[in-house]
């Protein structure tokens, strides 16, 4: 949050503006010069740079402030954005005078300073100035402030990825993600894809009774075609708000890729969807770890075993350590309550980890053997059960939305309801 002080005849008074909102878009490929007067900005830079959200910027800095940055431009272009460090009032406007004849057209600035006061800043806009962060400044404030210049305002919620992965095999972690985009889709009326991204045992078109003839395999082995018409017909329409990008579900090709293999895809999607779903499947590879890091939100599915337990920790803390200026990765625990079978309580799981499963789903071979073979979703097969509201609030946690978007119904609609029953 960015408090700016505002001035007139009578009083000083602060005006404090919103803070950002929690989902922060990643930037696209640009160049960033980063020109600081001290130690502390530029290490927050620096940390800034190693953001996922950063990650396709080519980040440089150097010390100086804005007197380095108007010598370094007499004789070299500038790049898509500046970020200026100044620490008094007179000589950022001066500075920025002098910038401004040595600087290309389209390049955008973005100043860190300690003067609080919504003249100067005023002053600033006046003259260009893109954004002004109050020194000072986060790793997180840094990012927002150079995503933000990118992202246009009615376009904030647009692009959110989700991605479930199990932390064992057999674990449900696919079953997990069909339900909940399924809930994102119906219940809070959210445009919504589940990327199936396990190409060779896919389950997605199966549990969704889908058999679309083309799917993520196209675009991933095209990847010069990829673009947003290119992606639309791929996509299998499930629902009115939900779609599926299927795996193809054979083994006549070996599928290895490439690190960055699926950022195409993902970037195309972002642009068009306001939820992606991603339904990763349990290996640990380069491109796996990137799509993991890549995400927004992460949920780890895990059974109640110590494998699992072993497994969701070490995920947990690299995903964690990875992702420094992102909410931790959400887990939840699945086939809870097998019969005879020894179990690890979820406490323990709480206590190891170091946070609570944000659900914990019992073990239910009837529904979910039922919903798996008839290619629907857990809310079809019973509409009342447990885990349909267990799906509903990891929906609701992990798209950022407290309530649902129901039609709301009349006095009568309990009457009717028993009437079309009978």
């Amino acid at each position: 949050m960015i408090t700016y002080a505002r001035q007139n005849s009578e009083e000083q008074t602060d005006v404090t503006l919103p803070a950002a909102e929690d989902h922060i878009a990643p930037a696209p490929r640009v160049s960033v010069q980063a020109f600081c007067e001290t130690v502390e900005t530029a290490a927050a830079v620096q940390s800034a740079g190693e953001d996922r959200r950063l990650a396709k910027a080519h980040l440089k800095i150097q010390m100086g402030g804005l007197p380095a940055a108007v010598e370094a431009y007499r004789s070299a272009p500038t790049p898509n954005v500046i970020i200026l460090e100044t620490e008094g009032r007179n000589d950022v406007l001066t500075g920025l005078d002098q910038l401004a004849t040595v600087c290309d057209a389209g390049t955008r600035v973005i100043v860190i300073g300690k003067v609080n006061d919504v003249t100067l800043y005023r002053e600033l806009v006046r003259r260009g100035v893109s954004d002004y962060v109050i020194a000072p400044a986060q790793a997180i404030d840094v990012v927002r402030a150079v995503c933000s210049l990118f992202s246009a305002p009615e376009a904030k919620a647009v692009g959110r990825i989700i991605a479930v992965v199990g932390a064992k095999g057999g674990v449900g972690a696919s079953t997990v993600a069909h339900n909940v985009a399924w809930a994102i889709a119906r219940d809070l009326a959210l445009d919504s894809v589940v990327a199936d991204l396990d190409l060779a045992f896919g389950t997605a078109g199966l549990n969704y009774n889908q058999d679309p003839v083309q799917g993520i395999a196209d675009a991933v082995f095209s990847p010069d075609r990829v673009d947003t018409a290119f992606i639309d017909r791929l996509l299998s329409k499930c629902t009115d708000h939900l779609s599926l990008l299927a795996a193809p579900a054979t083994l006549d090709k070996v599928y290895d890729f490439g690190t960055e293999a699926f950022d195409a895809i993902f970037d195309t999607l972002r642009t068009t969807m306001p939820c992606i779903v991603l339904d990763v499947p349990h290996q640990w590879s380069g491109w796996t770890k990137r799509a993991l890091i890549a995400a927004d939100d992460i949920l780890i599915v895990a059974a109640p075993d110590l494998a699992n337990l072993r497994n969701a920790k070490n995920m947990f803390d690299l995903l964690k350590a990875s992702r420094p200026n992102d909410r931790a990765p959400l887990y939840c625990l699945n086939q809870v309550g097998v019969p005879k079978r020894p179990e690890i309580a979820a406490g323990e799981f709480a206590k190891a980890i170091e946070s609570d499963p944000i659900a914990t789903i019992p073990f239910d071979p009837q529904i979910f053997g039922s919903a798996a073979n008839n290619g629907q979703m857990i809310a079809e097969i019973s509409a009342n059960h447990r885990a349909v509201e267990m799906f509903l609030q990891m929906a609701q946690r992990l798209t950022g939305r407290a309530e649902t978007k129901k039609p709301k119904g009349s006095f009568l609609s309990p009457l009717l309801e028993k009437l079309r029953a009978k």
